[in-house]
């Protein structure tokens, strides 16, 4: 018996085994495989391990898709979540090279995908305030947001919930270092039913510009010569 010989529920059923470039290559055998690869049901759940994943013509982006991670845990992310004025040339060039890559990807996801219930990114140092805002405002069923070691969030993010986050049960915001301690309490007044979570981040320090790392330089030799 040929595969092409199975019903389309078996079909599907049979993909969901595979990983998304399994499921490409056998998409282009034949038309039918095809057909079932690009069925929106297929992809109710999407994992990607890095930015150059989502650049891949390797999965269907639909109206099916609850679930979606973006988690990045190679070394690089260090490089990422560096502040800009930090950074050499180098650093610079790498950046550029896939900086709006996540947040171009997900307002692709905001005009798709309007039934997305949860969404989870790790080290991704780019993804801004904004492009949150507009994820909350096009995916009102939205329940979990987990958000790690996500530099350029700050209380706007968390603003962004007390207003669009209606849906929301679940909000983590670990490792990021720029919100703040008020931030997340206006979170806890105006949204008590979300549970929420924000390890090492409100009492990190972010990394301080030049001029003011040279006034607490001065400042600690002041104390020390008192």
């Amino acid at each position: 018996m040929h595969i092409t010989q199975l019903n389309r529920e078996c079909l599907l059923h049979l993909f969901s085994f595979l990983d998304k470039n399994s499921r490409k290559n056998l998409a282009k055998t034949c038309h039918k495989l095809l057909e079932v690869f690009q069925d929106p049901l297929l992809w109710s759940l999407l994992n990607f391990h890095s930015p150059v994943e989502l650049k891949k013509d390797n999965f269907f982006l639909g109206p099916a898709l609850k679930y979606l991670s973006i988690c990045w845990y190679s070394e690089r992310v260090k490089v990422c979540n560096i502040e800009d004025w930090m950074k050499n040339s180098l650093q610079k060039d790498f950046c550029n090279r896939h900086e709006n890559t996540v947040s171009d990807f997900l307002l692709d996801v905001c005009n798709r995908c309007p039934n997305l219930l949860s969404l989870t990114l790790s080290g991704c140092g780019h993804v801004t305030d904004d492009c949150i805002l507009q994820l909350l405002k096009n995916c009102p069923n939205l329940k979990s947001l987990k958000l790690e070691n996500c530099v350029r969030i700050t209380d706007h993010t968390l603003e962004a919930v007390t207003l669009y986050g209606g849906s929301l049960r679940t909000l983590h915001v670990d490792f990021c270092r720029n919100i703040t301690q008020a931030g997340l309490q206006r979170v806890r007044e105006k949204c008590p039913s979300v549970m929420l979570r924000a390890d090492r981040s409100a009492n990190m320090i972010p990394d301080s510009k030049p001029e003011k790392k040279l006034m607490l330089e001065k400042a600690s030799r002041k104390l020390v010569q008192l």
